[in-house]
């Protein structure tokens, strides 16, 4: 367009159609990892029956807007191509910026839990609350916010995998629970994307090795392996991907599987596997 008329002055929430160009995203946002696949079938959405539901923005300088909910929406009407996009304009205080992006996140299950752990935590220090408090305004329990914010205090390594998805946050707390320390929760970590370990046998397995029966004993569920060598390969490529891999072995041929748990996180050991292959 050659000549662009002004946006009119918010008061209090109303609907706009504001040029994509002058939204920036939401520096606040707790969630950091966006599925390509669900992404790419949102652009497919909207090319073929537009935006239905509008983002929330709110006016920064001159004619400039941020994000207050639906970052996903508005990189899809990026990639789209769109000039405008439907928005409401309203006023929000710097601690509600991160209160909506929070919220509107937990509740569409879009957060891992290592990012809504870190958002939660984030809220505690800048809004100075307790624990109590702060479950009582983003509706939740107060031992769930207290149980989340605990994952924080696992090793790097471990929180590695509870962000790609290869290890839950039921078994993330119960790693918790293992008193020989960090480098005994790594190694039980690594053991349960190995073998596939349910929280259960990962709750048992920690209760015997806190009892001295061994640091990462595990209950004696797994069939046994046939062939020598197999399960070493499997727990070193598993160890080597941050990711469970099985290997099995027929009377023919036999098989290589490597498990992940989002698109992203393919495309981290695909990553990886190319990063290793000898170009010569």
């Amino acid at each position: 367009a050659s000549t662009e008329q002004p946006l009119p002055s918010p008061t209090g929430a109303v609907y706009v159609e504001v040029p994509i160009d002058r939204i920036e995203a939401n520096p606040k946002q707790p969630r950091q990892v966006f599925d390509e696949e669900a992404l790419a079938e949102l652009v497919h959405s909207i090319r073929e029956f537009g935006l239905m539901q509008p983002i929330v923005v709110r006016r920064t300088e001159g004619d400039r807007f941020q994000l207050v909910m639906g970052e996903r929406r508005w990189r899809a009407c990026q990639e789209v191509g769109l000039e405008t996009v439907p928005a409401i304009v309203r006023d929000t205080d710097d601690d509600a910026l991160l209160r909506d992006a929070l919220l509107e996140n937990i509740h569409r299950v879009q957060l891992n839990p290592l990012e809504e752990a870190a958002a939660y935590q984030q809220l505690l220090e800048e809004f100075e609350v307790t624990h109590e408090e702060l479950a009582s305004r983003i509706g939740r329990s107060r031992p769930v916010v207290t149980n989340m914010i605990r994952l924080l205090k696992l090793p790097v390594a471990v929180q590695r995998r509870v962000a790609a998805g290869v290890l839950s946050a039921g078994h993330a707390r119960a790693l918790l629970s293992l008193e020989a320390g960090a480098d005994a929760q790594e190694a039980l970590a690594a053991r349960i994307v190995a073998e596939g370990m349910s929280v259960r046998a990962t709750e048992e397995a920690v209760m015997l090795a806190n009892r001295g029966d061994g640091p990462t004993a595990a209950p004696q569920r797994r069939k046994p392996i046939q062939m020598p060598g197999l399960q070493d390969v499997a727990e070193r490529l598993s160890n080597s991907f941050d990711t469970r891999v099985t290997v099995s072995l027929g009377k023919r041929k036999g098989k290589i599987v490597v498990e992940f748990g989002s698109v992203d996180d393919l495309q981290r050991i695909v990553t990886m596997m190319e990063s290793q292959v000898d170009p010569s």
